[in-house]
C-alpha cells in the first residue's frame, strides 16, 4: 500500500482567493473597557437628568408653597391692619386738613352768640369747605388750624343753601389740602372715618370710625332734600362741615346731619354726610360765581299735615319769595301744592324730584288747593339770588 505524502504549505489568509474559496468575515471582539465606559456614561447621564428634574420639581414646589405662605402672610397683615391700622394712617393724613370754625353773630337781644363747626381745607391757598348752616348769619367767621394756637379771620366766598354747602377763605398759603375721592365707588359696609370738632374747641380733631350704613339716602331738612351717605361713625354737633373719609385717606363725604326725631328719646349711630361727588360740581360753581344757579318755584314749604288741609296731601306753602315765579303766578302762603306737570304731589320730595328735571326759564303747570278749591297756575322757574325776603 503506497503511502501518499502531501506537502503542506502555510498560506496567509489574506491571499486566499475570494472567488475560489468565498469570503471570510471576521468578528472582532469589542473592548470590555469601552463597554464599561459607555455603561458608566449612561448611568451618569441618567443620574444627572434625575437630579436636575427632581431639583426643578422640588424648587417649584417649595417656591409655590413659599408664594402661598407670603400671600397668606400679606392677607393676615392686611387683615390685622384693617381697620385700626388704616384709621391711624388716615388720621395722620387728613387730620391736618380739618379746621375748627367759630361763627359770631348777635342774637335778637343784641347779645353776642357764638357757635362752632368744622371745615375742610381743599385748596392749599386757604380755601375751606363747610356746611352753610355752620356760618349762616355770621357777622364774623374765625378759623383755627390744627397746628395753630390762634384763630384766623375768614372771609365768605359763596354758598349754596340748597345743598347746605359754603366756602370760606383764610389768608394763608402752602396749607395741607385734603384729597377728594370718588363716592360712587363706596359700598355698604365700607370703613368710614369721621374727623371734626364735636362740641367745640375742647374736642378738636376728634376721630371716630364706623361703616357706611346706606347709600343715596334722601333726607328732607330745612325745606330742602339732601342725597346723603348714612354712617354709624359718631357725628355730633360741631362735626358739621368735617370730613368723612375712606381707608385711603380720601374725602368721600362732608359731615352734615345727625338724625333727630321726637318720637325717639335717643337716636344713636345714624349720621349723614353729603356725598363728595354731589359736592364737587357745587364747589366748582361757588368758586367761579359765588353761588349755584338752580331753577326754583320761589316758595318755602313742607309736607302738608291734616291740620293744614283737612286731609289734602301735598306741599304746604309756608312762604312765598318776593319777585319769584310763584308770587307772579299768584301762589299764597297756606296754599297746598298738589300737582306739577300733571303729576300728583304727595310730599316735598316729590316736588324736588320734578324740579330737578327742569331748567331755569321753564314754564310749568301747577295746581294748588286753597280753601277747598283747586286752582290751576303756570309758574316760570327762576334762579332766585336773594331768597331772604319772604312774603308772609
Amino acid at each position: 500500500m503506497q503511502e501518499n505524502n502531501y506537502e503542506v504549505k502555510e498560506v496567509d489568509w489574506e491571499n486566499i482567493a475570494e472567488e475560489k474559496y468565498g469570503s471570510i468575515k471576521f468578528r472582532r471582539r469589542r473592548s470590555s473597557v469601552k463597554r464599561l465606559f459607555k455603561a458608566v456614561a449612561l448611568i451618569a447621564i441618567a443620574a444627572l437628568s434625575g437630579a436636575v428634574t427632581s431639583s426643578y420639581i422640588v424648587e417649584k414646589r417649595y417656591s409655590e408653597e413659599a408664594k402661598v405662605k407670603m400671600e397668606n402672610k400679606d392677607k393676615q397683615e392686611n387683615f390685622a391692619e384693617t381697620p385700626y391700622g388704616s384709621i391711624a394712617k388716615v388720621a395722620e393724613v387728613v387730620g391736618p386738613t380739618v379746621v375748627g370754625i367759630i361763627r359770631t353773630s348777635p342774637d335778637i337781644l343784641g347779645n353776642i352768640d357764638k357757635s362752632s363747626g368744622s371745615g375742610i381745607i381743599f385748596d392749599s391757598n386757604g380755601y375751606i369747605v363747610t356746611n352753610y348752616h355752620v356760618i349762616e348769619g355770621a357777622d364774623e367767621i374765625n378759623v383755627k388750624l390744627p397746628s395753630g394756637q390762634n384763630y384766623l379771620k375768614a372771609k365768605f366766598i359763596g354758598s349754596d343753601t340748597t345743598s347746605d354747602l359754603a366756602i370760606i377763605k383764610i389768608d394763608a398759603q402752602n396749607l395741607p389740602a385734603a384729597k377728594f375721592g370718588d363716592s360712587s365707588k363706596i359700598r355698604v359696609g365700607d370703613l368710614a372715618i369721621a374727623i371734626g370738632n364735636p362740641i367745640g374747641e375742647e374736642f378738636a380733631g376728634t376721630v371716630t370710625a364706623g361703616i357706611i350704613s346706606a347709600l343715596n339716602r334722601k333726607i328732607q331738612y330745612g325745606g330742602s332734600i339732601y342725597r346723603v351717605l348714612q354712617t354709624d361713625a359718631a357725628i355730633n354737633p360741631g362735626n358739621s362741615g368735617g370730613a368723612l373719609c375712606n381707608e385711603e385717606g380720601e374725602i368721600i363725604g362732608i359731615n352734615s346731619l345727625k338724625l333727630r326725631d321726637s318720637q325717639y328719646d335717643n337716636v344713636e349711630g345714624i349720621g349723614f354726610a353729603i356725598a363728595i361727588n354731589e359736592a364737587k360740581s357745587i364747589l366748582d360753581e361757588i368758586m367761579k360765581y359765588g353761588r349755584v344757579a338752580r331753577p326754583r318755584l320761589g316758595i318755602y314749604g313742607r309736607d302738608a299735615v291734616s291740620e293744614d288741609s283737612n286731609g289734602i296731601k301735598g306741599v304746604y306753602v309756608s312762604g312765598v319769595i318776593k319777585g319769584s315765579g310763584a308770587e307772579k303766578a299768584g301762589v299764597k302762603p297756606t296754599d297746598i301744592l298738589i300737582e306739577i306737570e300733571g303729576k300728583k304731589i304727595v310730599k316735598f320730595e316729590d316736588m324736588s324730584e320734578i324740579l330737578e328735571k327742569h331748567k331755569i326759564g321753564d314754564s310749568i303747570k301747577c295746581k294748588v288747593w286753597r280753601n277747598g278749591k283747586n286752582i290751576d297756575m303756570t309758574i316760570v322757574l327762576a334762579d332766585i339770588k336773594n331768597d331772604k325776603t319772604v312774603n308772609p
